[in-house]
């Protein structure tokens, strides 16, 4: 589906509370979706907040978009959960933390093979005798050799007559006059 920005009462809260300086942030925070939290009668600071919204694994699939640090460091230690900043007036996606990445691995390799199948894989390899061995020989790589021995060839002496030089032999050329 399209994708919605939203923020939360709490984060509302803690920017008016800041004053003045960032009253600019807080104009277009108002302007998106508020989600209601689990804390509406008793505010939190936002990023507190944003952490509870995305604590039960993210079902909701948000992204936290922020420039904290503190933060920004809290949810990379949680999977999947994308995270945003700016830089220079553009909004930049993060790469996916290791623990994102350790994750949707784990998921891929649960997902293809059951644990009692690969069990059962792993006996049936012993069994038809496919498991490697330790001293098993591997195949050598090749490696550029030398220059082309055809090229290191000596070059061939032509064989003349006994008695005839070899300039007696050419023949006499003669020359075209051009018309002009």
């Amino acid at each position: 589906g399209a994708a919605q920005l939203c923020t939360t009462r709490c984060v509302i809260k803690e920017l008016e509370s800041l004053g003045k300086a960032l009253y600019g942030a807080k104009l277009i925070a108002q302007r998106f979706e508020v989600r209601s939290c689990s804390h509406h009668k008793n505010p939190v600071s936002g990023s507190t907040c944003l952490l509870s919204m995305i604590e039960d694994g993210n079902p909701h699939h948000f992204f936290i978009a922020t420039q904290d640090q503190d933060l920004s460091n809290k949810v990379k230690r949680k999977p999947g959960i994308p995270l945003l900043f700016i830089i220079q007036n553009t909004m930049v996606l993060d790469k996916p933390s290791p623990k994102s990445l350790a994750f949707v691995q784990k998921l891929q390799t649960n997902q293809l093979v059951p644990e009692y199948q690969k069990q059962s894989i792993v006996e049936l390899k012993e069994k038809e005798g496919l498991v490697k061995q330790v001293g098993e020989k591997r195949r050598k790589r090749k490696r550029a050799g030398g220059p082309n021995p055809l090229s290191c060839l000596k070059k061939k002496k032509k064989k003349t007559q006994e008695g005839q030089e070899p300039s007696a032999e050419k023949k006499k050329r003669r020359k075209r006059k051009r018309n002009r």
